[in-house]
């Protein structure tokens, strides 16, 4: 066995080693059991590049720590459209696997608040309540001041500990909730998330552009909405959650979101320049 070889060897069998406590932390971050198998087996692929390209790597339980909770990082940016620019792995200091020890599975109601967190909440506190990751780690994950790890956490922990009584989903949560099913072709999830007498309108500016002037009732609704709207991107119109589809950077059209009971009672399409001119992007976790 030539060196590369053996040193390939050696990678191997610690990654192995640390594969439990890679899927559990990964587990907690995404809520999903297989997506975490699948995210620690691309760090497994960048570990085996990493080896065969010679490079140097002081910890390895640090290293693969890090590489595993950016790429679960990158799957929760990735459940919003939003664009993530794929981070270049850096080492950490200290080394978190010192500190960390696998806590349990999170109960389903849990796990349900957590859900609601952004991405950015959501790692700093699991990291850090779940794990025991020190600030400077996590910030250091998240490319972010230990202060603002510590601001991110502190919100997660407010927001998981108030969770709503009767569990009823927030009107941005309906929005992107009924955003998600359009990509995704669940027509099934559209017609759960659409009022019966939910519809459709737009402004002159949105008909000149092409959109639809009305459309009428639940099932026509879902149907036009169904595996449409790729490119749209959530925002908000004022302080309403919407989505709007945006062109070289710029809105174009905004999907401005009636929602009463958690369901989706109407969707206007506005273009008009004094709406657009209102649009904010909602990506939640850009403190620093």
């Amino acid at each position: 066995m030539d060196e590369q070889q053996d040193r390939r060897q050696v990678m191997a069998e610690g990654f192995e080693a640390e594969r439990p406590r890679l899927v559990g932390i990964a587990s907690r971050v995404l809520g999903d059991h297989a997506e975490a198998e699948d995210v620690v087996q691309q760090a497994w692929l960048r570990l085996d590049r990493a080896a065969g390209g010679g490079t140097e790597i002081d910890s390895l339980p640090a290293w693969l720590t890090t590489v595993t909770t950016r790429l679960c990082l990158d799957r929760l940016r990735a459940r919003t459209p939003v664009p993530v620019e794929e981070v270049e792995v850096v080492e950490t200091s200290p080394d978190p696997a010192d500190d960390v020890a696998l806590a349990d599975t999170v109960g389903i109601a849990l796990q349900a608040v957590i859900d609601r967190l952004s991405p950015r909440e959501r790692v700093a506190f699991v990291l850090h309540d779940s794990f025991g990751f020190e600030f400077g780690t996590i910030a250091a994950v998240l490319d972010t001041s230990p202060a603002a790890a510590r601001k991110l956490a502190s919100r997660a922990r407010s927001k998981v500990a108030q969770p709503r009584p009767d569990d009823a989903l927030a009107d941005w949560e309906v929005v992107d909730a009924f955003m998600d099913a359009a990509r995704g072709g669940d027509l099934e999830r559209l017609l759960q998330l659409l009022a019966p007498d939910a519809v459709v309108g737009a402004d002159e500016a949105a008909i000149s552009m092409g959109t639809p002037a009305t459309i009428e009732g639940r099932d026509e609704v879902a149907t036009f909405f169904n595996g449409s709207a790729q490119t749209a991107l959530s925002v908000f119109v004022g302080e309403r959650a919407a989505s709007a589809w945006y062109l070289k950077g710029e809105a174009k059209v905004v999907f401005d979101f009636e929602v009463a009971d958690g369901r989706v009672r109407a969707i206007t399409f506005r273009a008009e320049p004094a709406v657009l001119a209102r649009v904010v992007r909602r990506e939640g976790d850009q403190v620093r």
